[in-house]
């Protein structure tokens, strides 16, 4: 089975402390776009979410086979190990991109209040509360197979009771479900978190349209008195 590919943890959180606030040109006007970088998180947001659907599409097959009560080989449940592990890095990319949006609001909003930037909703907030679902999700099926969560935030806790698992059918079965059932879970939250991000983009761009057009008009005004001559009667 071909493995996705899939930006590494210690990447997606390097690429998104790039992300800035853009600055203020003259008279208080922002850039007309916004940054690049932005719509790169929207690129990750997609990347994970494919990501995620492609394990469990792979772990879906497996369970398949597992319910014929045949125990996977050593080779077969490495391919399971790895994509187990995948999951849990999408997992900390989904938080990772969630955080990072949600510094980003902070700031913008902190930056730009003064020029009536006051959008009806708190995105940060709103980042928060997606990431504490995400997680408390998670948790809940975790749980259930009797997983614990520093086995889903560590690797190395992770291999180890994958490990585990693989020597009964039982175990191998249960691993690949949880698996499954999280990556299920992450694509919908996935997709939810772009949607979020969307809604704070436009949100912001059109802030930043609205200051264009202000400024715009302002120069056209001045245009007009700077080239109209007064009258001076004789």
């Amino acid at each position: 089975m071909p493995m996705p590919k899939v930006i590494a943890p210690a990447v997606i959180v390097l690429l998104l402390t790039s992300t800035t606030v853009p600055p203020a040109r003259a008279g208080g006007l922002l850039e007309a776009t916004l940054p690049e970088q932005l719509v790169q998180e929207v690129t990750l947001a997609e990347q994970l979410t494919q990501a995620a659907q492609q394990y469990q599409t792979q772990l879906q097959q497996w369970e398949n086979e597992i319910k014929q009560g045949q125990l996977l080989s050593a080779q077969s449940f490495s391919q399971v190990q790895s994509q187990l592990t995948g999951i849990q890095g999408v997992v900390q990319g989904g938080n990772a991109l969630s955080y990072a949006m949600a510094n980003y609001d902070s700031q913008f909003t902190a930056r730009f209040a003064s020029l009536g930037y006051e959008p009806a909703t708190s995105y940060a907030s709103r980042y928060a509360q997606w990431s504490q679902t995400s997680m408390a999700n998670t948790q809940k099926m975790l749980d259930a197979a009797g997983y614990q969560n520093e086995q889903v935030t560590s690797q190395a806790a992770l291999i180890a009771k994958l490990q585990s698992d693989s020597q009964t059918a039982q175990g191998q079965n249960q691993a690949i479900q949880v698996g499954n059932e999280i990556a299920a879970e992450e694509v919908n939250q996935l997709l939810q978190l772009r949607e979020l991000m969307m809604a704070d983009m436009q949100s912001k761009a059109s802030f930043q349209a609205q200051q264009i057009a202000q400024t715009d008009e302002q120069n056209r005004a001045l245009g007009f008195f700077q080239g109209t001559q007064l009258y001076k009667p004789y």
